[in-house]
């Protein structure tokens, strides 16, 4: 198999500006997009819009997983750790005069548990709610760290020596984002000269290299370098503050080859990052203003390295006390060393034999697809929705999207890619065991919207869902299965206790009734359009299937590091409530006389995502899935929907359907020019439906447990889907 051949094939090539797509250059932990002249120096042309309206935000940015900024006041934490007020007699959320209220009493089948509620909003226009909510939802926010862009050298027009570059004067536009070697090049005719960039990130150190070339340097008609570094944000998306100059401070002092620039905000003493830039002898450095510097030269090339550091401790690598020096070549070269090395490892699958005018297009979304989870999802954290290209929910990432995000890297045979960001689980421990006992469980709850410091985000919804709690029995089952045998028990004695405290706690939300054991109420299913009635939705099917199979699993685990059984594990995951049938179909909750047909068809999940475990029936699952195809509002499904729905497909044995699904043409289910999964105009990027697909295409082609062992078992078998593929871990 040519795996050069297939991946060049989809190198992304743009002839001119688009404003929805920019190119992006990263490692996993930190990533940096760029526009038609290979930096970040048209920003307003890709313009982020605000949901409430307010000032835009661009897609420009430069991210990192350890990139944060709190405002000053109450830390989250130090919110958390006071203990709810005892419940009230009705039920009914305390408002006396003992404080703001964060927690409010539900009553579940037994007793009253507190959870972090909040109004439900219409927009993201939080200013009505308590102070103490909108800080535990808007800090810490993720940070745009710096924008470098290109600018005119301009001695005589503009008071700073150089002006801004206008789209307009940018023409005979070939960017090319090489996927084999992870650089970017990008070359422009500017006002009529020519300009060639090289970009490209450095695979194992958070630094950038930029190669500009230009024939007229240091001249009126040449170009110099602008480094600009915003004030954090509580925006929705927008990562960046540029109005409040006197809020942050940046410092430079001197460094061999280079300079040191120390970033301090709100008054604080040490720096929330820093930063270093390399460069040569003929490049001068420049202040502009309070948080701007230009970088010049007489040279026809202009070298660049930026390399960027977290503050100290946050669970990141130490920082070399003098850190080599980088050069535009070592950093060009180590990343197409590193590319190369991905590509040419791990799974790999070629559709070009195949007849089906489909096969293209999955081929082209599976490859742009492993880049970008690659660039933004393998890191030290869970990302965000959007990745590392801008801000949703202010950089927070959800946690039940987690299994999206990175169950595909083990699958494709890439589990050190997932292993990143499994020690986010294990610094949080205190945390969730914190969530955990306050509700009365035993073991850890995980959280749903959540920053680094692993604080519960209040909400209607969030606190609610619990499909997010066995991911990491899921997550590390997938790492069990992709080690080898001379990994295979350091896998099982580093995430035992974690596969141990989640269970734990899946058992403490189980209570038993009349039927057996049950989740909820207070629930939100998967299926969120079902928020409202959170207090008496109950025994989703998708949920319900997946606390079977997490416990057998977490009871296989003990069994494999000699321990006992858990006897009330097994009596629960063998007693599980039957899920609510209506029809001769899965409903989405055991609530009488409610049907809704919006949102994740999440009924069928517990047969797709989750193995087979023989709670649910495959014929009702099938009746259900074509009921679903049938009629659902499609417009209202998200990006990880259809993936999830062809491998519910595959799963039940239909080939055919499966593809149809994967492949279905509704709005949410689309990949832009660079790969990314656009939902909409303030989701642009959408990286669980990248990690979907792949997740899916694993399934498909690398097939799964009691599948009879043919080739490629959910796909067609009808001639007209020929795949050569290689390095798939079987899914469970």
């Amino acid at each position: 198999m040519d795996r050069k051949a297939i991946v060049r094939r989809h190198a992304v090539v743009l002839t001119g500006l688009n404003p929805r797509f920019p190119v992006q250059v990263g490692n996993g932990q930190i990533c940096m997009s760029v526009d038609v002249t290979g930096l970040q120096s048209l920003p307003d042309r890709y313009p982020l819009p605000d949901p409430d309206g307010g000032r835009p935000g661009t897609l420009l940015s430069t991210q990192a997983q350890w990139g944060w900024h709190s405002c000053p006041g109450p830390a989250p934490a130090d919110l958390l750790a006071v203990d709810p007020f005892p419940p009230p007699d009705n039920g009914a959320p305390r408002n006396g005069e003992e404080g703001p209220v964060l927690w409010h009493w539900y009553r579940t089948r037994q007793r009253m548990v507190p959870y972090l509620d909040a109004p439900a909003l219409c927009t993201q226009d939080e200013s009505a709610l308590d102070p103490l909510v909108r800080t535990l939802r808007t800090d810490p926010h993720r940070l745009d760290l710096v924008r470098i862009g290109l600018v005119h050298l301009d001695r005589h027009g503009h008071p700073d020596g150089c002006r801004p570059v206008n789209a307009a004067e940018v023409t005979r536009t070939r960017q090319e984002l090489d996927l084999w070697t992870g650089i970017v090049e990008s070359r422009n005719m500017i006002t009529g000269t020519p300009v060639r960039v090289r970009t490209a990130c450095h695979p194992d150190r958070d630094a950038f290299a930029v190669r500009i070339e230009q024939n007229a340097p240091d001249s009126e008609n040449g170009f110099a370098v602008r480094l600009a570094f915003p004030y954090g944000s509580r925006s929705w998306n927008n990562a960046a503050d540029w109005t409040s100059p006197h809020r942050h401070r940046t410092l430079l002092a001197p460094c061999p080859d280079g300079v040191e620039i120390r970033r301090l905000f709100d008054h604080d003493a040490d720096p929330l990052y820093h930063l270093r830039l390399w460069f040569g002898p003929s490049v001068r450095l420049e202040r502009l203003g309070t948080h701007q510097l230009l970088l010049r030269t007489s040279s026809a090339v202009l070298d660049l390295v930026v390399e960027l550091f977290p503050p100290s401790g946050e669970g990141q690598p130490d920082e070399p006390a003098a850190p080599a020096p980088l050069t535009v070549d070592g950093v060009l070269n180590a990343s197409a060393a590193s590319w190369e090395s991905f590509w040419t490892s791990g799974a790999a699958c070629d559709l070009s034999d195949s007849t089906d005018h489909r096969a293209p297009e999955v081929e082209r979304r599976a490859v742009l697809s492993q880049y970008l989870t690659a660039i933004q999802g393998s890191g030290s954290q869970p990302p965000q929705e959007t990745g590392l290209l801008c801000n949703s929910w202010r950089g927070r990432f959800h946690l039940e999207m987690h299994w999206w995000h990175a169950a595909h890297f083990p699958l494709w045979g890439r589990a050190e890619l997932l292993e990143r960001s499994m020690g986010w689980y294990e610094r949080i421990l205190p945390a969730a065991r914190r969530t955990a006992a306050v509700q009365g469980l035993d073991g850890v709850r995980w959280p749903k919207q959540v920053g680094p410091d692993g604080s519960e985000s209040p909400s209607h919804i969030g606190p609610f869902l619990v499909w997010q709690q066995p991911h990491p029995i899921y997550l590390a089952e997938l790492l069990r299965r992709a080690a080898g045998p001379d990994r295979h028990n350091a896998v099982l004695r580093r995430y035992a206790h974690l596969v141990d405290q989640t269970a734990r706690c899946m058992v403490d939300l189980c209570e038993p009734s009349p039927d057996g054991y049950g989740l909820g109420p207070p629930l939100v299913p998967a299926q969120e359009s079902y928020a409202p009635f959170r207090e008496e939705a109950s025994n989703p099917p998708f949920e319900m299937a997946y606390w079977a199979w997490a416990l057998a699993v977490a009871q296989q685990w003990r069994r494999t590091l000699g321990l006992p059984d858990e006897p009330q594990w097994e009596k629960i995951r063998r007693g599980m409530a039957p899920s609510p049938v209506s029809r001769g179909r899965y409903r989405a909750v055991a609530t009488p006389d409610l049907d809704l047909r919006r949102d994740h068809p999440s009924p069928v999940y517990g047969l797709g995502l989750v193995p087979a475990t023989g709670y649910l029936d495959p014929g009702l699952a099938l009746a259900t899935l074509r009921d679903i195809v049938e009629d659902w509002d499609w417009e209202s499904t998200w990006g990880w929907d259809c993936p999830a729905l062809a491998m519910t497909a595959a799963r039940l044995g239909q080939r055919s359907l499966a593809v149809d699904l994967l492949t279905k043409p509704t709005p949410k289910n689309r990949y832009g020019i660079t790969g990314h999964n656009r939902q909409s105009e303030t989701l642009p990027a959408y990286l669980p439906g990248n990690g979907a697909l792949l997740a899916a295409l694993a399934l498909l082609i690398g097939g799964w447990d009691g599948d009879g062992g043919t080739d490629c078992p959910g796909l067609p078998d009808d001639g007209t889907w020929r795949v050569r593929h290689e390095g798939f871990c079987r899914s469970p």
